[in-house]
């Protein structure tokens, strides 16, 4: 029997999903991630926004139309937040974020089951990877409540996940991975005995030998110590995901974020200090719904003098049960349309100016295509080397010039 297990959303999806298929295997089943035909599809469903939960919801069209016979079962934020949604879809089983491992274990089972959230990490999850990079996930949950997020109150409070499990799974991964990258709900807030603990978590894993990457933070973790323990490691990729959301001071109080403008600039030139060339991207939401022009115009400048090296940029999407969708109104989609792109054009800009501020890099190759092997350097540029290259490869390059998505590379003798 063949189970499709296909993800939306995050990375922290991709780890659960990815456990789920290690356990499936290990019980007998064929398995794939990718949308094929199959006789059960296991969707992990996101719900960030309204258009995430509305492509959940249309990935069980797109896979009855590959096996129409085919059981369905559902899990993740989009069924926590409104399992209901799926009830005319002909849904064997819908669960929420909570024991998504017991999941297999109702594959004749029909009906909700949604499971109560849980206070302490749910440390039954274990995914052996074999790829290039390793996801592992440390962390669950947020305690920040943004007014315009809905995932604390469909993932619960945030809760760390024990240094000696995560050490015992990076130990496990194959030779072939070359790279982890940590990834939760909120990195920044992962503790050891109840104190920060990122830098320890990192310092364990540094003589494993792998490059350690981490996905995206808050600013409030950007401190010195922090960054001397990093500057210290042998295998840290200085990429900094660093979560801005708004340029401007008054909307970032109505998102309820806990910095102010001056403050992120600071945790970027601290990063700078310590690693000049270290790729700071971020993610910003256009048409917060208090925001004017000149709040509008206030995030272009900021981000502007700061230079990222990429936005991933959002229009604000109203979600019913947060603090934004009950205190405020909506922009118009035109309003959020012109300012996504007036947002895209300045990222565009500042894109091409961090590669060619970069002579050289280690790019790890995930891909072979064509003629070129294509991986990501430690600061995170997209790189595509011409020549004969095996998965897994680690190769020097001198960066080149703009191609596709990143530039063009060239192996260095």
């Amino acid at each position: 029997m063949k189970v499709a297990v296909l993800t939306l959303g995050c990375k922290v999806n991709k780890y659960e999903s990815d456990s789920l298929i290690f356990e499936l295997k290990k019980r007998g089943f064929a398995t794939t991630d990718s949308l094929e035909e199959a006789d059960i599809y296991i969707i992990n469903t996101c719900a960030v926004t309204n258009e995430a939960e509305k492509k959940s919801r249309q990935m069980i069209e797109r896979a009855r139309k590959f096996n129409p016979n085919a059981k369905v079962y559902v899990m993740g934020c989009a069924s926590q937040n409104r399992p209901v949604q799926f009830d005319d879809r002909d849904v064997n089983v819908v669960i929420g974020t909570a024991g998504k491992k017991n999941l297999i274990d109702m594959l004749d089972e029909n009906g909700h089951k949604i499971f109560e959230l849980p206070t302490e990490y749910e440390d039954d999850l274990f995914s052996a990877q074999s790829l290039t990079r390793a996801f592992i996930k440390i962390q669950d949950g947020c305690d920040n409540f943004c007014s315009y997020c809905i995932i604390p109150y469909l993932r619960g409070r945030s809760r760390s996940r024990s240094l000696e499990s995560i050490v015992s799974e990076a130990s496990k991964l194959s030779e072939d991975v070359k790279e982890i990258v940590l990834v939760g709900i909120d990195v920044s807030d992962y503790k050891v005995d109840g104190q920060k603990g990122l830098g320890i978590l990192l310092e364990s894993l540094d003589g494993l030998g792998k490059r350690l990457r981490l996905s995206s933070m808050e600013d409030g973790l950007i401190d010195e110590e922090f960054m001397e323990k990093l500057v210290s490691l042998k295998n840290f990729c200085p990429h900094f995901h660093l979560s801005l959301q708004s340029g401007c001071d008054n909307v970032l109080k109505k998102m309820n974020r806990k910095y102010t403008t001056a403050q992120f600039e600071e945790s970027v030139k601290l990063i700078r200090n310590y690693f000049p060339l270290a790729g700071i991207t971020t993610d910003i939401i256009v048409g917060f719904p208090t925001e004017t022009d000149e709040d509008f115009e206030e995030t272009l400048a900021f981000v502007e003098r700061v230079g990222f090296s990429q936005l991933h940029i959002f229009p604000y999407s109203k979600r019913t049960g947060t603090a934004s969708a009950k205190l405020y109104g909506d922009l118009s989609g035109t309003v959020k349309a012109e300012r996504l792109k007036r947002l895209e054009e300045l990222g565009k800009k500042h894109k091409l100016e961090f590669f060619k501020q970069n002579k050289m890099g280690r790019v790890l190759i995930e891909e072979v295509s064509k003629g070129f092997g294509e991986g990501y350097t430690e600061n995170y540029i997209k790189c595509y080397v011409q020549g004969d290259f095996k998965v897994g490869d680690i190769v020097e390059v001198s960066l080149w010039e703009p191609f596709k998505d990143g530039v063009l590379a060239k192996k260095r003798v």
